[in-house]
């Protein structure tokens, strides 16, 4: 059991976590970043205004019988607030360091700051515990020893931030409702955008299981159309495959109902009254000759069937060719004997180099046996004239090249039908040899599962009958890499 269950992720939550997430992360920046600009915009026209009180403060400041004159037309409420309930400072400072006017407790600007007198200043201070927002300018003036005027407008910053808050909340009031109209415009547009995956879902379960036709891509987003092109071709695999296992079973039923239709006439003739003692002995060899004929073609199938499932041919280790040879020879001797045929074995010895491959043991021995059984069996022999099958183990090792060879002295095979002979069930006509047509294509099947090439030629062009030779060429340059798999 897992300590960490995963459930089942969903595609449409993903999407919308990754469109919402960043959304709802960047909303709180977007409010600091608000509130900064808002700092900003609140204070340049509060800024403006304080200059501007500057610039009419300064004119008011007059030379008159070598004399500094200030005077204020109208009252200082008048003059520098917008409204009464603004609050603002004022300072002018005389040309001897002396107060004139306005508020005497005012911040002086630093004294490590030198005069100027060509613009307004903006500094902030603190007057009475309040911060405040200070415009100052120096006024040079015509006097024997004088010092420059200073010259200063000052009010609260509270304003400011009341307006900055004000701007903020127009700003949060108009998110407050944006932001959920957009993740609803989200919602329903993900919603959309994946309703044709809804309905490609809703097309493959309303299909009949033995509808196995392509699936219709035209109207799938671009993004899914390698995924239906893969299940289309994977669809299209899977009716090659079940076509041919129904092809394989018709033909297998085909093939046993011959056997066994041979076993039941047998056996009613065996239940005959008056049949002689010999006349039973030569049902009961008939029917063990046909029951025979159905255990090999049983037997056969099971083996193509194994070669075609592949499912043994991922297993893969070195093996000796030559060795697998030398000992399928072994096996296939008494059948030889029995026919009178000279089997033998040449080429490379075991553990000579070349002749190892990587592939599985156990197909490559099926391999090498039906090759030799295919041989004894459709090469005539009598103990006059003894037929010969040869099998032959050629390595390369420079070329990477290995060869199995089988080599009879049989009628031989004629080119057109070179091709067919692999092919289930099918038998060379005018052969008069009864067989199930397996052995071949169960040779052709372990061989492409090795990466490997079938090929039949005469043995002796010139010999009459030609013979035929067998040829399976493997390539050992391959050596290590995986077995491929059926298909």
């Amino acid at each position: 059991m897992k300590l960490f269950q995963r459930e089942q992720r969903s595609l449409f939550g993903e999407i919308l976590d990754w469109m919402l997430t960043p959304l709802l992360l960047l909303w709180p920046i977007s409010l600091v970043l608000t509130w900064f600009v808002a700092q900003s915009a609140a204070g340049k026209p509060f800024d403006q205004a304080l200059e501007y009180n500057v610039g009419e403060l300064a004119a008011l400041v007059k030379v008159r019988d070598q004399h500094l004159d200030f005077t204020l037309p109208l009252p200082a409420h008048k003059l520098l607030r917008a409204a009464e309930s603004d609050t603002v400072y004022y300072q002018i400072m005389g040309a001897s360091g002396e107060f004139l006017s306005g508020e005497r407790n005012l911040p002086l600007p630093p004294r490590a700051e030198s005069p100027f007198f060509s613009e307004v200043r903006i500094r902030d201070d603190d007057y009475h515990g309040d911060s405040i927002r200070v415009a100052y300018k120096w006024l040079a003036v015509d006097l024997p020893g004088a010092r420059p005027v200073l010259v200063q407008v000052a009010e609260p910053l509270d304003k400011r931030a009341m307006l900055a808050t004000e701007i903020v909340k127009g700003v949060m009031l108009q998110q407050f409702i944006i932001l959920p109209l957009a993740v609803l415009l989200v919602w329903l547009g993900l919603a959309y955008a994946i309703k044709p995956l809804n309905q490609l879902e809703e097309r493959i379960r309303a299909r009949k299981p033995d509808d196995l036709s392509p699936l219709d891509d035209s109207s799938v987003p671009q993004e899914v159309a390698p995924l239906v092109s893969s299940v289309n071709d994977l669809l299209q695999r899977l009716k090659r495959s079940i076509e041919h296992q129904k092809r394989f079973l018709a033909d297998a039923a085909h093939q046993l109902k011959t056997p066994l239709a041979g076993l039941r006439m047998q056996a009613d003739l065996a239940q005959r009254e008056g049949m002689s003692a010999e006349e039973f002995k030569q049902t009961l060899r008939q029917i063990g000759n046909a029951s025979v004929r159905a255990t090999h073609t049983v037997n056969q199938l099971l083996a193509l069937a194994r070669a075609e499932g592949g499912n043994t041919a991922m297993t893969r280790e070195p093996c000796d060719l030559a060795a697998l040879t030398i000992e399928a020879v072994h096996d296939c001797l008494p059948r030889a004997i029995e026919k009178s045929i000279d089997l033998g074995y040449e080429g490379a010895e075991p553990g000579a180099k070349g002749v190892a491959l990587d592939g599985n043991p156990t197909l490559l021995s099926e391999l090498i046996r039906n090759l030799l059984n295919n041989a004894i069996h459709y090469t005539p022999s009598n103990p006059e004239h003894p037929g010969v099958v040869t099998a032959r183990v050629l390595a390369d090792p420079f070329g990477k090249v290995l060869l199995l060879q089988v080599e009879d002295s049989g009628p031989g095979i004629a080119p057109g039908e070179r091709e067919m002979i692999f092919k289930p069930f099918y038998r060379v006509l005018g052969s008069g040899v009864d067989g199930s047509g397996l052995g071949l294509p169960i040779v052709l099947e372990i061989a492409q599962l090795h990466r490997a090439s079938v090929s039949v030629e005469d043995a002796e062009e010139r010999r009459e009958p030609p013979g035929s030779r067998f040829v399976v060429r493997f390539d050992t340059s391959t050596r290590g890499s995986e077995l491929p798999g059926p298909g």
